[in-house]
């Protein structure tokens, strides 16, 4: 797996997926411009899950074998990602949500469930959080159906009463929940940052592409290292 770096911070897993035609044509068309942060950041953990990951570390192949809605290993090296932006946030006292898929149930089914007949069948065990990132007390849970964690949950309203200016968005898959809730974020007008090593999705050339187009048109792409030192400069009183 690549590492990010300097003009190209969407580089993760699938490194050379986006020719140079194409980023001369969005450097020509002037996009791509950071965001920067705000001074009340909040961090979200999309559907990160076992049943996105599987509960051990294996390639895809093997991983879709326990849950057919796993992305396998690169889900696993996320969350070592992911824990470090939780340890921050924990330390700090900022607000950390988790969007996730509640069990589905029988009256769920709709476009989604014909769509990706596998999300009906998953174990109960998939739906457990992952533990090195698991909610606790004061954390807040926002049970979604569709991809954006904005569509039918209160998660503006939350944002709105903790004061939060900056979203960090992490989890999977990428080119899902990640860019919808990403792009909606967007368009509620918050500042978004998109850790490109703690998102995670089943392709790589899938996730590099998402991770191109947000960085362009919604977000501040970079690594995680990258995103915790921007956040260390955020005086302690600005943010409470």
């Amino acid at each position: 797996m690549s590492t990010p770096t300097g003009d190209r911070p969407w580089e993760v897993g699938g490194a050379g997926i986006i020719d140079e035609t194409t980023r001369h044509r969005y450097e020509l068309a002037g996009f791509g411009k950071p965001i920067g942060m705000g001074t009340r950041p909040a961090l979200l953990i999309i559907d990160v899950q076992y049943r996105t990951i599987g509960t051990t570390p294996a390639p895809f192949e093997e991983s879709v074998e326990e849950f057919t809605t796993s992305c396998g290993e690169v889900g696993h090296a996320a969350v070592t990602h992911i824990a470090e932006l939780v340890a921050l946030f924990r330390a700090k006292g900022w607000p950390i949500l988790y969007p996730h898929v509640a069990p589905k149930q029988s009256y769920d089914t709709g476009a989604l469930a014909a769509k990706v007949p596998g999300i009906m069948d998953v174990p109960a065990r998939g739906y457990d959080f992952v533990e090195e990132v698991a909610p606790r007390e004061g954390d807040v849970l926002l049970p979604k159906r569709h991809p954006s964690a904005f569509f039918g949950t209160p998660l503006a309203s939350y944002l709105v009463e903790a004061g939060a200016d900056t979203l960090v968005v992490t989890g999977c898959t990428t080119s899902g929940c990640v860019r919808s809730s990403v792009a909606d974020a967007f368009s509620y007008n918050f500042k978004v940052s998109v850790p490109s090593d703690a998102v995670y999705d089943r392709s790589p050339v899938v996730h590099e592409a998402n991770l191109f187009d947000m960085s362009q048109k919604y977000a501040d792409v970079a690594t995680t290292a990258e995103i915790l030192e921007r956040l260390s400069t955020i005086p302690e009183a600005a943010a409470r």
